[in-house]
């Protein structure tokens, strides 16, 4: 974004109804809390529904016959192995391996592809996949639409009151249920839960059902990041850019390992090297001693002072009741259990190498 030229949310009206408070975030005004307050939003979708505005990411119609070819150009990804309805977390990468975007893709249709894209990358992903679309017969549609998640153990009860049938879904399915909607069973707490994209009409019609439940509660920005973290999902901006690669960042698990050799993603060469060599750092979980959260930005050191490392993101776990953090430490002590040192304005801080996530994925499986 350029001056200060910050995008409102559609909604910006029932947020600001709702009590929200709001905050810079993507180049987006958007909620980072509401009256409840973090804690209580934070724990609130773990036990029953959070609905998150998210609307600042940008949905991408992909469609043509050369659709899957371009994204298997884009991603690490065999799109013409998906099936209709699978989505699948992936990656726009550099020439040198580096994480341009992470995103979710799901397949519709043979020749129809929905991309998810990060608020802060959507202008670099749409000008990225416009450059590679030149070669294929593709089509790039940024779709103007109201996207909202709703996350939490009883989402699925939730969304059938209002109407809205979710049992045929599984976790990391997505499909059409109408003209103009995207929906899928997926999200970014650890828990159970949907994303819609709809147009703005049908989403305050929809949200006027949902917000009549007195299970459901608006969560802003602040919760979202603690939900996050504790179910150590990555923050494009934070855990991962253009300067991490998926080996280093921990994500291998995303690329198939037939692709890995032979696949024709931008990159590839770049990280079947670093594959070959071993990455140099790992991202993991880090639990800092104490009730102290550690933050973004803070250093990490061995023993012997050395600098080993860095936090990419930090708060308090409300769910996991201590502080959590993420962050790349070199890679020989990237083992659980392994004790390095924070700097917290000049003190240093004991934390210890945590597996991820903190808190259990609750997802529905198929």
């Amino acid at each position: 974004m350029t001056g200060d030229h910050t995008n409102q949310l559609p909604l910006a009206d029932l947020h600001t109804t709702a009590g929200a408070r709001f905050g810079a975030f993507a180049g987006w005004n958007m909620p980072l809390t509401y009256p409840a307050g973090v804690m209580k939003e934070h724990l609130h979708t773990r036990e029953h529904v959070g609905l998150f505005d998210i609307s600042h990411m940008k949905l991408f119609l992909v469609t043509g016959s050369g659709a899957a070819d371009l994204i298997n150009r884009a991603c690490p990804l065999d799109a013409r192995a998906l099936d209709i309805r699978q989505s699948k977390y992936t990656f726009l990468l550099t020439e040198t391996a580096g994480i341009i975007d992470d995103l979710i893709i799901t397949r519709l249709g043979d020749q129809r592809f929905m991309v998810v894209a990060n608020a802060g990358n959507a202008a670099t992903d749409e000008a990225h996949l416009r450059a590679l679309a030149k070669d294929f017969d593709a089509t790039i549609e940024p779709l103007d639409r109201v996207f909202i998640a709703i996350q939490g153990p009883e989402a699925p009860a939730v969304l059938a009151k209002a109407g809205i049938a979710t049992d045929e879904l599984f976790f990391m399915q997505g499909f059409e249920p109408r003209a103009n909607w995207f929906m899928s069973r997926s999200g970014y707490t650890g828990e159970d839960g949907f994303e819609v994209g709809l147009p703005e009409a049908d989403a305050r019609e929809l949200l006027g059902k949902l917000l009549g439940d007195e299970r459901v509660m608006w969560i802003g920005l602040a919760a979202r990041d603690s939900l996050r973290l504790e179910a150590g999902l990555c923050l494009h901006g934070n855990d991962i850019t253009p300067e991490n690669d998926p080996a280093s960042a921990g994500l291998m698990w995303a690329i198939p390992k037939d692709l890995r050799a032979d696949g024709a993603f931008i990159g590839r060469a770049a990280l079947a090297t670093i594959l070959a060599d071993g990455a140099k750092e790992k991202r993991v979980g880090l639990k800092p001693e104490g009730r102290q959260p550690v933050r973004s930005g803070a250093e990490l050191f061995d023993a012997d002072g050395k600098l080993i490392g860095r936090v990419t993101s930090g708060g308090f776990g409300p769910s996991a009741g201590f502080p959590v953090a993420m962050g790349y430490v070199s890679t020989q002590l990237a083992k659980a259990g392994t004790r390095v040192f924070a700097d917290v304005r000049g003190t240093k801080v004991p934390v210890d190498v945590h597996s991820l996530p903190f808190t259990q994925h609750r997802y529905r499986k198929g």
